[in-house]
C-alpha cells in the first residue's frame, strides 16, 4: 500500500531542542526543487531516496541514471551496519525492498527504446539538437511548414532528409511564399543530421512514439512506477539528451490538464546534470524551460534538477525552486567561490551556523536541506544526515536488467519498431511517377519524330515512284531525219577529201603506167 504519511522523510538535523525529521510536503512537491553538490558527496544516493519515497506515496517517477549506479533501485537492499546504525540513530527501520522499475533507453540496449517523432520534437528543440545557427533554423521551419501545407508526416530523419531534398528542387516556388531558401543552409542541416546519426540519434526518431500514460503506471500495490532512462551512453551526445528531457517535460505540460496543487504530485521529474540543458543554449530555448518549469506545477508534475552548483541554473528558473538540498561544494578558484556564494545565499540563513562555511564542511550522505512549509513558505536551512535507501547501493547486474525488463508492464510495446508511410515514402512515390510520366513524354516525342521521319521517307519514294509513272507512260521521241548544219558541212568535207584522195591515187597510178 502507498506511504499514508504527508511527506517523503528524507533525513534528520540536528537543533537546539534535539533532533528533527526533514521531509518534503507531498502537497508541496510540485514547486519543484534543486538537489546539487560535488561529485561524490551523494547526490545519486539522495535522488534514489526521493525516487524510491514517490513511489512508495504512489507517484510515478522519471530519472535519468548519468553513471549507471542508479539502476540499484530495482534490487532490495542489502544494508551494511554503517548504514544500519545510521538509521536506528533516526529511529527508521530499513525495509529493504526494492522499487518497481521500468527501464528505458534511447538506443535499445539497456532498457525499452524510446521514440519520438520528428515533427513532434518540432523546429526549436531538433535545432538545438543540430546544433543549427539562426539562418538555418529559420530554413528548419520552412521545411515544417511546408510538411504541413502539403500533409507529409515527417517520422525520422529519413523523412526529414527527404523533404531538405524536396524543398531544396522547389526553392524558388517556395522562396515566394515564405522567403529564400539558401542551398548551402539545406546542406548544412544535412551534414548536422548525418553527424547526429552518427551519434546514435537515428534511432531516437520513428514509431511507435512513447505514450506518456506508459510512465504514469500505478502498480497493483499503489506503488508509482519508476522509470529509470539509461543515459551511460547517451551522454557521449549531451545536446540529445538535453533536448530529449526537456521534450518530455514539454509533452507532459501539452498534454496534461489542470489540476492546481494537488495531494501529491502526479508525476515527479528528475533532471540528471541539469547544467547540459542550459550550457550554449539560445535565448528561446531558455525562454521556453523557464516558462514549462513555471507552468508545468499546475499540471502537477514536479521538477528536480540535479546538479553541481545551483550556479549553473540560470536565476530565472532557480528562483523556482523551492525545495532545496545542497551536498557539499569546494570552493578553491574564484569561480568557485562565487558559485559557493550564491549556492549559500539562495536558503533561508539560520542563525545556529554560517551556510557558506557548513556547505564546504559537510561530509559524505550530509547535505542542507530547505523545503517548503504547509504555507509554502521555505523553512530555515537545517544541516542534515540524510537516511539511508531500502534499494541497493550500487548499480544492478545485467541478468538483474534483464529479469526485470522480462516482467516490464510495456514489453512488447516499443521493442519493435514500425515504418508506415510519411514523407519519403510519398516524396519517392511521387518522384517515381515524375519520372514516369517524362519517360513517357520523352518516348512520345522520339515516336513523334520517328514517324515524322518516316512519313517523309515515305514521301520521297512515293514522289519517286509518280515520277517514275510519267515516264513510263510518255510516248519515245522519234529521231529527225533532216540533217543539222554541222552534220551537212561534215559530210561535204569527208566527200571533198574522198575525192581529192581518189584522183591523187588515180593520177599517181595512171602517171607510173604512163612512164613504163
Amino acid at each position: 500500500m502507498p506511504d499514508a504519511s504527508p511527506g517523503l522523510f528524507l533525513g534528520q538535523s540536528s537543533t537546539d531542542s534535539g533532533a528533527r525529521p526533514e521531509v518534503l510536503l507531498f502537497h508541496r512537491a510540485n514547486r519543484h526543487g534543486v538537489v546539487a553538490g560535488a561529485t561524490g558527496t551523494g547526490k545519486t544516493v539522495t535522488l534514489q531516496i526521493m525516487a524510491q519515497g514517490f513511489s512508495d506515496a504512489g507517484v510515478p517517477v522519471f530519472c535519468a541514471d548519468v553513471k549507471g549506479d542508479l539502476s540499484g533501485i530495482c534490487v532490495s537492499g542489502s544494508p551494511n551496519e554503517k548504514l544500519t546504525a545510521r538509521a536506528e540513530s533516526m529511529g527508521l527501520t530499513l525495509q529493504s525492498k526494492a522499487a518497481p522499475v521500468v527501464f528505458w533507453d534511447l538506443y535499445g540496449e539497456k532498457g525499452h527504446p524510446i521514440r519520438t517523432t520528428v515533427s513532434e520534437i518540432g523546429p526549436l528543440l531538433l535545432g538545438r539538437m543540430l546544433n543549427l545557427n539562426e539562418v538555418q533554423e529559420g530554413v528548419l521551419s520552412v521545411v515544417f511548414h511546408v510538411a504541413d501545407k502539403e500533409g507529409l508526416l515527417l517520422l525520422d530523419l529519413d523523412d526529414l532528409r527527404s523533404m531538405l531534398v524536396h524543398v531544396g528542387e522547389n526553392a524558388e516556388r517556395i522562396g515566394r511564399e515564405v522567403g529564400h531558401v539558401a542551398p548551402a543552409s539545406i546542406a548544412a542541416i544535412q551534414r548536422s543530421i548525418l553527424q547526429l546519426e552518427q551519434q546514435g540519434g537515428k534511432a531516437f526518431f520513428g514509431e511507435p512514439a512513447l505514450k506518456l500514460e506508459d510512465m504514469m503506471r500505478t502498480g497493483l500495490d499503489g506503488r508509482g512506477q519508476v522509470n529509470v532512462l539509461d543515459a551511460t551512453k547517451l551522454m557521449n551526445s549531451p545536446r540529445l539528451y538535453a533536448a530529449f528531457l526537456l521534450w518530455l517535460l514539454s509533452e507532459l505540460f501539452e498534454q496534461l490538464p489542470e489540476v492546481g496543487d494537488p495531494d501529491k504530485p502526479r508525476l515527479v521529474f528528475f533532471f540528471d546534470e541539469a547544467h547540459l540543458l542550459f550550457t550554449d543554449a539560445p535565448d528561446a530555448l531558455r525562454e521556453k524551460v523557464e516558462q514549462v518549469v513555471r507552468l508545468i506545477r499546475s499540471k502537477g508534475v514536479g521538477v528536480y534538477f540535479v546538479t553541481q552548483n545551483p550556479a549553473d541554473i540560470p536565476d530565472s528558473v532557480l528562483a523556482q525552486l523551492g525545495n532545496r538540498i545542497q551536498h557539499a561544494l569546494r570552493a578553491y578558484t574564484p569561480s568557485e567561490q562565487r558559485g559557493l556564494k550564491a549556492a549559500s545565499e539562495s536558503f533561508r540563513a539560520n542563525p545556529a551556523f554560517d551556510t557558506a562555511e557548513a556547505i564546504q564542511a559537510l561530509g559524505v550522505g550530509e547535505a542542507l536541506v530547505s523545503t517548503l512549509d504547509a504555507k509554502g513558505a521555505p523553512n530555515v536551512v537545517a544541516r542534515t544526515m540524510i537516511r539511508p535507501p531500502d534499494s541497493r547501493l550500487g548499480p544492478a547486474t545485467d541478468a538483474e536488467r534483464a529479469q526485470i525488463m522480462a516482467a516490464s508492464p510495456v514489453r512488447g510495446l516499443y521493442d519493435t519498431a514500425v515504418d508506415r508511410e510519411s514523407a519519403e515514402e510519398i516524396l519517392l512515390a511521387r518522384r517515381g511517377e515524375a519520372d514516369q510520366a517524362a519517360a513517357a513524354d520523352k518516348l512520345a516525342e522520339a515516336r513523334a519524330k520517328t514517324d515524322a521521319a518516316a512519313a517523309k521517307e515515305a514521301e520521297k519514294a512515293a514522289a519517286a515512284r509518280a515520277k517514275e509513272q510519267a515516264r513510263a507512260r510518255a510516248p519515245a521521241r522519234r529521231r529527225s531525219s533532216r540533217e543539222t548544219p554541222i552534220e551537212a558541212a561534215t559530210k561535204s568535207v569527208l566527200r571533198t577529201a574522198g575525192s581529192t584522195i581518189t584522183r591523187e591515187l588515180l593520177r599517181g597510178l595512171l602517171g607510173g603506167l604512163r612512164r613504163r
